[in-house]
């Protein structure tokens, strides 16, 4: 095969699952994308030839899918550039070459293990480790998990409460797999379509009857969700507190009522960088509680930077900063606050920080670069996380929907930006008791792109995922609510100071995801490690002979 049909194969794979990409792609094409490459990996691997252009052919799997994905990459991430030209230059040419590699630690195992002739499974498995791995490691990043792309269409997706987004990656590179051998196929050609078909079709079916038959419990609490448009390259860190908080106040109190309980405004919204033990001192907090007291108590939850001491006698970690002036160390954090007029506040700590802006790797190898965080203002460097899913939880003393005699706990997943992204730990707020979900966050970095869209969306898989509605406060848009089927109840426009008011279902059930979380992508790693240990061992074995 000539060079040139190779590099086209591998572009229009790319172009491919660019195309299928939300919030403007045709999701229909997910199911073919990965054709071209698996035919690569299928042409290139088949081939008896001499052992140096064999080392060449391992080679031209890895460079063709690198291709194919540095193509993808680039087509639906390309807006980080909004917010850091260097970053996404890091970001897209790592991402790719990860994909890559796992791509041809599939062509190896499949050539050690089967000698190319079958064992197209492992491909799935290959997926389930790569993605698993860029939901956990330090430069985590989870954005392009294949089963994110049915976000846009999340009617098809509703059993995505038993499985997760790894269901959705298992069915599309298994709809990949019998695609290409319905295309490879001569004698089994009719065969391979209808399975094709089944595979594809059958689970939306299941889907859309799940989703005609799901009901929400009509028991629910009234949020006020507020965008107060505030651009975050000119305005965020030069405005004074008190006009910030002028913003949001002006924004929710129109839409008050006896009946609110809650008020959500954007992530990092108070910038009076301050510290956690004196926090009722500050200017912020003390008109946070003023706004609590004039509308009966109501739970106001908001975003700030933070600073607290490292505790005596711990030995400094990698997010530990030091006085200049003194032998002592803090903290900063990125937090979520809910302000009840004089109750406690309750404060919970961003844990999946952003790589890159808030977090830098603690890898030794690395730490020659510890400060040099991007800079979109604020505080700078790599953030303290905590190692908990903390719950808000507000005790409601009225009960107008329920009856008199009943008191409700609503408990509040407060879900800072990136962590919405996070399928797996969003599951632990549930388990800690979370009957719904707040998400705070500022996507005004990446201007008016597909990056604020695509982070909307996925936040529909957390709410199908769990069954739990969703308030969604961000700072320049897009702001709303989605149901616990994953229905968009109500929503902003981008970059337009707004408010809304809507009723949140509450739910206490948990789905089976809730309970056991990424489940799959554990068991799929776990074998994709075995397999791999088996083709070194035969491949040493191999030599030996």
């Amino acid at each position: 095969m000539k060079r040139i049909v190779k590099i086209s194969l591998a572009l229009l794979s790319g172009l491919l699952m660019a195309a299928a990409w939300p919030t403007k792609g045709f999701t229909f094409l997910i199911f073919i994308a990965l054709v071209p490459l698996i035919f690569l990996q299928d042409y290139i691997g088949s081939q008896q030839v001499s052992e140096t252009t064999r080392q060449r052919g391992r080679g031209s799997v890895f460079g063709l899918s690198f291709l194919a994905f540095l193509v993808w990459n680039t087509l639906t991430t390309w807006w980080v550039w909004n917010s850091t030209a260097a970053g996404a230059v890091a970001m897209l040419l790592l991402n790719s070459a990860l994909m890559a590699f796992f791509f041809w630690l599939y062509h190896f195992t499949r050539k050690k293990v089967f000698n190319n002739k079958n064992g197209f499974f492992l491909l799935i498995l290959s997926f389930l480790a790569f993605e698993h791995l860029h939901y956990n490691w330090q430069l985590n990043w989870p954005w392009l998990t294949l089963g994110n792309v049915f976000s846009h269409n999340h009617t098809w997706v509703q059993w995505y409460e038993f499985t997760g987004v790894a269901g959705g990656t298992i069915w599309v590179i298994l709809a990949n797999i019998l695609a290409y051998k319905v295309i490879k196929s001569k004698s089994q050609r009719l065969p391979y379509l209808v399975i094709f078909f089944a595979v594809v079709f059958v689970p939306m079916i299941i889907s859309k009857i799940m989703y005609n038959s799901y009901e929400e419990k009509d028991d629910g609490v009234e949020v006020v969700v507020v965008q107060p448009n505030i651009d975050p390259w000119n305005e965020e860190f030069t405005l004074s507190e008190a006009e910030i908080l002028r913003r949001n106040f002006s924004q929710a109190q129109p839409l008050m009522t006896e009946h609110t309980r809650f008020v959500v405004s954007p992530e990092s919204s108070i910038h009076e960088n301050m510290w956690l033990d004196k926090i009722d001192k500050y200017y912020s907090i003390r008109n946070l509680r003023g706004f609590s007291k004039k509308y009966n108590g109501v739970a106001y939850v908001i975003g700030a930077s933070t600073f607290g001491m490292m505790p005596e006698g711990q030995k400094p970690d990698f997010a530990a900063r030091k006085f200049y002036d003194a032998d002592e160390y803090y903290y900063a954090y990125n937090t979520a606050l809910m302000v009840v007029d004089s109750l406690d506040i309750q404060c919970h700590q961003k844990s999946k920080l952003t790589p890159g802006v808030e977090m830098m790797p603690s890898w030794w190898f690395l730490r020659p670069i510890r400060n040099f965080a991007i800079d979109l203002g604020g505080v700078v460097g790599t953030l303290k996380s905590e190692d908990k899913a903390t719950v808000f939880t507000y005790k409601d003393s009225e009960t107008w929907r329920l009856g008199d005699s009943v008191t409700q706990y609503y408990k509040v997943a407060p879900l800072i930006c990136y962590e919405s992204v996070f399928g797996d730990y969003v599951t632990e707020f549930v388990r800690n008791g979370a009957n719904m979900i707040f998400v705070i966050t500022n996507d005004g970095w990446w201007g008016d792109t597909p990056g604020h869209r695509q982070h909307f969306e996925m936040s529909k898989l957390r709410a199908i995922e769990n069954r739990r509605s969703i308030a969604r406060s961000a700072n320049t848009g897009i702001s709303g609510f989605i149901n616990q089927r994953g229905d968009v109840v109500e929503q902003t426009n981008y970059w337009e100071p707004a408010a809304l008011r809507n009723i949140l279902n509450v739910n206490d059930e948990m789905t089976f995801y809730s309970k056991h979380g990424d489940y799959l992508y554990r068991v799929g790693t776990f074998v994709a490690i075995l397999v791999l240990c088996f083709s070194v061992v035969t491949s040493i074995l191999k030599k030996k002979v």
